[in-house]
Parts: C-alpha cells; structure tokens; sequence
C-alpha cells in the first residue's frame, strides 16, 4: 500500500511539474528576454507558487501553526484556481496562435535587383567594405520585436488577464456570502397543519484557514434573515480542529428557528476529526442527528452519518434512523452525500437534502462532480423520493466559484392536502 501510495504521488508530482514548466514556457520563456528580470522573476514565482500549495495542503495538516497556514492558504490556494484557468486558456492560445502567425506576416515588396556601381579605388587604399548582414535568425529591424515574440506576448497577456478576471469575479462571489434560493416541495404525506413548513437548509460552509469567523457570520445572518422554521446544516461545516477553528464557528451559536437546527456530518467532519467537533457543534446549539430522527409537526426529521465515517464504524445506519418509524408520516432525510439517495429510496423517505458537490465549483469540473454524484444540483425525483442537493455556502480549496455560485436554500413542504 505504502509503495502503491509514493508511486502515486510521484505520478502527480511529475504532472504538475510539467504543467507548471509549460506555463511558464508560455508566460515567462516565450515572452522575455533572456537573463531579464522579468524571465528570472517569472521563474522565481513558478518555484515558489506551487511550494505555497503543497505547504498549504500538507503543512496545515501537520507542522506548521495555524497562524502560518491562514497567511500562506490565500496565495496558495488562489494560485491553484488561477493556474487552472491559465492552463485552460493557454490551451486555446495554442489553437489560435497559427492564426495569429498567419494574420502578422508582413507582405515585402519586389526588390529590384541592383547593378552593383564601380567606384574607382586609388593605388594603394583599400576597397570599401559591404555592409554586414545581421546574423542569421536576427530581425533586421532590431528595435521591432519579432513577429514570433509579439505573438506569444499576445498569447500569453490574453491567457493571463482572463485567468485573472475569471478567478477574481469568482472570488469576489464567494466571499460575499451566499445567496438565497427558494424552493417549493410537495410532499404526498404531509399533514394540512405543517403546509408552509420551511427549512433552511446549508451545507459545505467549510470554515478554515480561509474562510473564517466573519463568513460564518455572513451565513449565520443570511439564515435567520430568512425565519425558517428549522435549520439544516448537511456537512462539511469545517476544515480544520477545534483548537483553531473554535472562534470561526462560534456564531453559529446564533442561529435561529423555532424549532431549531440540526447537523449531520460531512465527510470533511472525519478529515479533521469528528469526534472533537461531534460534541463542539452540539455545544453551539445545533442538535446531531447522528443516524437518528426527531418528530416535528406533520414530519419526521431523520439524518444519517457521511458515509465517510464507516471506515471508523460511524457510517450511516438507515435502519436505525428510520426503520421502526411510521410511515405513513412523511420524512425528510438529512444525509451529506446525495449518493444515499438509492438507501433513502429502499426506507421510504420522501425527501432527501443534501450537499457535497459544491455544483462543481470550479468549471469544468461540474461534469467530474456529475458523474460521481446521481445529482449534481437542484431537485430530482428518485421514484417516490425527492431528493435536493445544495451547492453549498462556501468553497473548499480556492476560495472561488465559477459556474456555481453558493447558495443557502429555504425549502418551503407544501401539503396536497391545502
């Protein structure tokens, strides 16, 4: 296993070094001039910016304090998100720059052929020297760059200012909080007394090094703005330990709804040590669902451990959530992955809420994530469950979203009976 492991990490440690020497063989090589600057600045930044993600990523988790992690996970992480998008755009610089060598070459006129002039040379002087032709390869016009040079300068500054521009809007959408998202779900069982029952439900906030104690307070307010009638948190609330995350989560302390909120884990809950964080989110207010159900007004609200925890013997267990309960009462299921939807199906739930895909987060990879998920996002019908997936209140990695902007949504159980 450990040898299957260093073999693995050296097949992606090698890619990304490649990936990164062609970035900078596009950006930094192709477009200054050698011993410049600009050129050892550029190979300086491509040294340092993927050592700043592998020190993000490995040093959090291990040695480094937390202090050192939150001043270095900016730079590194949007440096992930950026070099994303230089090498996506970069990959259609290559597609056009054919065309841009074609559309610059210049069109000379005809020269005349010459008659070279005989000049009498007095006895004993020299003749006249020609003039030097410039070394093969040369532009003759040595103040004008060369049509090779101003292509890839071209190339390489549209690459850049649109991997900059995607990846600030993207930031900027982010870290301004969620938006929210209303929804409307008819449930067959649902009692006419608990028609107009709301749920806000929030998932993949994902607290660290990044998004911290003020973020947690944008979506503590975004909630209670809403009035819900319960709160579900679905998972992956932190990245990161109590110790350092203690402050961060504090305001969800504040959260309210009259008849409360409830968490159930995420798979990042085990990364970072479910335990310790079990027992902190209940201190905060919250009410685990821990493969358990609670009854509300007109439903039962059941939820399931991430099934990233049966490797530590807490995964989720449906039948003892929902097996002895009675069903003709509707139930609403709160489980982190949306790939248990097929296990909800089999206990009769009729809606399942979820997150975990973030949308994608970051195009393109929306089609990976939809692949490895039955939904990627937004509401689905699984024979007689519904099932809602979040795209989440914030980011993990790059504090960015492209094509999937954050949401917080307030899931409005309509009665047939009404």
């Amino acid at each position: 296993m450990f040898v299957v492991f260093v073999l693995v990490a050296v097949v992606i440690l090698t890619l990304i070094g490649v990936l990164h020497w062609y970035v900078w063989r596009r950006l930094v090589r192709d477009t200054t001039a050698p011993g410049s600057v600009a050129r050892r600045t550029g190979r300086i930044a491509m040294i340092a910016l993927p050592l700043l993600v592998v020190a993000t990523f490995v040093g959090g988790r291990t040695v480094l304090p937390f202090e050192v992690v939150r001043v270095i996970a900016w730079p590194g992480y949007l440096w992930l998100a950026v070099f994303l998008y230089l090498l996506l755009a970069l990959a259609v610089g290559e597609l056009v720059r054919p065309l841009l060598m074609r559309l610059t070459r210049g069109k000379e006129a005809p020269r005349e052929a010459k008659v070279p002039e005989l000049v009498p040379v007095p006895a004993g002087e020299a003749p006249p020297a020609e003039a030097a032709e410039p070394p093969a390869g040369e532009p003759k016009n040595a103040e004008e760059p060369s049509r090779r040079l101003f292509v890839s300068r071209v190339v390489a500054g549209t690459a850049t200012a649109a991997a900059l521009g995607t990846v600030g809007y993207g930031a900027y959408g982010t870290l301004r909080g969620p938006k929210v998202k209303r929804l409307t779900v008819p449930l067959a069982k649902l009692p006419r007394g608990a028609h107009g029952f709301r749920i806000a439900v929030v998932s993949d906030i994902h607290l660290g090094p990044v998004l911290g104690r003020g973020f947690a307070q944008r979506v503590v307010d975004t909630i209670n703005a809403t009035q819900p009638d319960a709160i579900a948190v679905v998972g992956d609330l932190i990245d990161g330990n109590v110790e350092d995350l203690a402050p961060a989560v504090a305001p969800l302390a504040g959260l309210r709804a009259r008849h409360g909120a409830y968490f159930v884990t995420g798979n990042h809950e085990y990364i970072s040590g479910a335990g310790q964080w079990v027992e902190h989110v209940q201190g905060l207010g919250l009410r685990l669902l821990p493969n358990a159900r609670v009854e509300l007004p007109g439903f039962d609200l059941a939820g399931v451990n991430d099934v990233a925890g049966e490797d530590d013997g807490q995964g989720p267990d449906f039948a003892r959530a929902l097996g002895d309960r009675d069903r003709t009462r509707a139930a609403v299921l709160l489980a982190h992955q949306p790939v248990v939807v097929h296990d909800a199906v089999r206990h009769g739930v009729d809606l399942q809420l979820s997150g975990h895909t973030h949308g994608g987060q970051l195009w393109p990879f929306n089609y990976v994530a939809g692949l490895a998920n039955p939904t990627l996002a937004g509401l689905e019908r699984y024979e007689d469950t519904q099932l809602y997936v979040s795209r989440g209140a914030g980011a993990w990695g790059p504090p960015v979203r492209v094509g999937a902007p954050s949401d917080i949504t307030v899931i409005e159980l309509a009665s047939r009976q009404a």
